[in-house]
């Protein structure tokens, strides 16, 4: 299938703009990362505590931003979550130093100073969890069950699950009213919570920590995950076809991940290991491109033999550019469609990879062609060299 006729662009003529526009965008990308902000590493590559709060109603945050500061943790990154009127809210502290520590209770009790002084010593069913919870009914004991602490607290235990299950289901309670809506409570229960507990403003959905000590070797792990990666796509490449070709998509890598890191520093978009595994999933699918050109390049190179590598390169690029857009255009569509769409949680996931395909089309075209070209080139002279310095002896 074609979606564009036989062409005969005259690609590396223009490898020297080319390769003098990647090389200024990537060293203004790389300046940016060393005297600008820099990376936003998340925590699991810089450690601390992250925390997302479901709240009853949307909240100022610079309020919340200043409650959390009291903790004296530095500059917390206090950001809404998902769609607004969720009123979902995610919370990040940094360790101080090289302290190791989850900062999850600290942040909880802070916010509950904040937002729910009125509930006092009141029950929360917004914070506390089934264990609790089933320890408060076994005390009371509504349904009269009698017998030891222990029994009544295992008679209990269902119940509070049920309970909880509710809140993880909505995110939270907006009153104590919602507790008509859970199934599997006695009516002695239901009725005993409706008087004795309350509901606060907010209810914890999700805390992640990570030591600083751990997040310094995620943060090896994670670049030697990268350069194993673009070692083994030179090695593939080399035995495949040759070592220039090798050097020329390794070279194209190299180009695609720091462009699209420079993309990341500039958005401010978090990374953390979702993050590498797209720069990962990236590699891989632009090296498939690569290879696709590099293929054609070695058949015409069998069929038209004696013809320079230039214009071999040249035709094998125009012959395959067809499929290069249908390939990279249908796989766009459907990363556009997770970037818009796909909500939050894999929105950085899409970004990478819809940075990562237009610049991996870009560079399987103008990069690694050209550089394979270059070093092919490199080689040849320098055999050209060795067989005249042999002549001579």
């Amino acid at each position: 299938m074609r979606i564009i006729g036989d062409t005969n662009i005259p690609f590396l003529k223009y490898r020297g703009v080319a390769l003098t526009f990647s090389a200024i965008v990537i060293l203004a990308g790389v300046a940016y990362e060393l005297f600008g902000p820099g990376l936003n590493l998340g925590i699991d590559f810089r450690g601390g505590t992250q925390v997302t709060v479901k709240f009853r109603e949307q909240q100022d945050l610079g309020q919340l931003r200043e409650a959390v500061m009291r903790l004296d943790l530095g500059e917390p990154v206090v950001q809404r979550f998902d769609e607004a009127e969720k009123h979902e809210v995610l919370i990040r502290v940094q360790n101080p130093g090289d302290e190791e520590g989850d900062f999850t209770t600290p942040i909880l009790d802070v916010l509950a100073e904040e937002y729910n002084a009125d509930l006092g010593d009141t029950f929360d069913l917004n914070t506390q969890g089934s264990q609790e919870l089933a320890l408060l009914l076994a005390d009371a004991d509504p349904d009269l069950v009698g017998a030891d602490q222990l029994t009544r607290a295992e008679h209990y235990e269902p119940m509070a699950e049920a309970v909880m299950d509710y809140r993880k289901t909505n995110g939270i309670f907006g009153g104590v009213e919602d507790l008509e809506k859970v199934q599997g409570i006695s009516d002695p229960v239901r009725d005993y919570l409706e008087g004795a507990t309350g509901v606060g403003e907010f209810s914890l959905l999700a805390a992640d920590n990570v030591g600083p000590s751990v997040g310094r070797d995620l943060q090896q792990k994670a670049r030697l995950a990268i350069l194993f990666a673009l070692g083994g796509m030179l090695i593939y490449i080399w035995i495949r076809f040759q070592l220039p070709y090798g050097i020329g998509a390794v070279v194209a890598l190299f180009h695609d991940v720091l462009i699209t890191l420079s993309a990341l520093s500039i958005t401010h978009r978090e990374i953390n290991l979702p993050t590498i595994a797209a720069l990962l999933t990236l590699v891989g699918y632009s090296v498939n491109d690569t290879v696709v050109v590099f293929d054609r390049v070695r058949e015409n190179l069998r069929l038209n033999r004696g013809q320079p590598l230039e214009e071999l390169m040249n035709q094998s690029i125009n012959q395959t550019l067809s499929r290069t857009l249908i390939t990279s255009g249908t796989t766009l569509l459907v990363v556009l469609t997770l970037y818009i769409f796909g909500g939050d949680v894999i929105n950085t996931f899409a970004f990478v990879l819809l940075v990562g395909i237009l610049v991996g089309t870009y560079s399987s075209i103008f990069v690694a062609s050209p550089v394979a070209l270059w070093v092919n080139r490199l080689l040849v002279a320098r055999r050209e060299r060795k067989r005249r310095s042999s002549r001579r002896r």
